[in-house]
Parts: structure tokens; C-alpha cells; sequence
């Protein structure tokens, strides 16, 4: 194995433990919390939503034509269940995908 190959193993290793330990820490530090504050527990909520939006909007940006499916999606989602959103929204993604791209 050359050098470039072992540097990239030591980076997935190292990406892995950093992982795990963020994960594992975070675990052991709200089991240890008898009551979670309020902001604590606001922060905790908020956390899928920020996550969606890091995933989201570079598609949404720079997409192209995959942005009109999210729109649609996200205009079914207002007014019906999270899984009819997202089977439209793949609906609309294959569609615009095979028809127009």
C-alpha cells in the first residue's frame, strides 16, 4: 500500500473515531442530566431541521431542475401526511429526471 492510500486510510479511520466519539459523548452526557434544561431541549429539537437544511439547500441552489421538485414537495407537505410528501417528491424527481433532463 503506498503512502497516499495509507494517508487516505488514516483520514476514514480518524473521520470514524471523531464520529463515534462525538456520538458516544453526547449520549453519556444527556443520560447523566437528571432534568434537561428548557434551552437544551429546545437546542435538541431544533436539530433535525438544521440537519435537513444542510442537506437541502446546496441541492436547492445549485440542482437545477430537481429545485422544482422540492417545491413540489414541499407545497404537498403542507397540506398532507410526511409520507405523501415524500413519495411526490420522488414522484416529481423521477419524473423531472427521465422527462426533461
Amino acid at each position: 500500500m503506498d503512502a497516499q492510500h495509507l494517508d487516505l486510510l488514516y483520514l476514514i479511520v480518524a473521520a470514524a473515531v471523531a464520529t463515534y466519539v462525538t456520538r458516544f459523548g453526547g449520549y453519556v452526557l444527556i443520560t447523566q442530566l437528571k432534568n434537561i434544561p428548557p434551552r437544551v431541549e429546545s437546542a435538541l429539537n431544533a436539530v433535525p431541521a438544521a440537519v435537513l437544511t444542510t442537506l437541502v439547500a446546496p441541492a436547492f441552489v445549485y440542482g437545477g431542475m430537481d429545485a422544482a421538485a422540492m417545491l413540489v414537495a414541499f407545497v404537498v407537505g403542507l397540506r398532507f401526511s410526511t409520507l405523501r410528501m415524500l413519495l411526490v417528491g420522488w414522484i416529481a424527481v423521477m419524473a423531472i429526471r427521465h422527462l426533461i433532463m
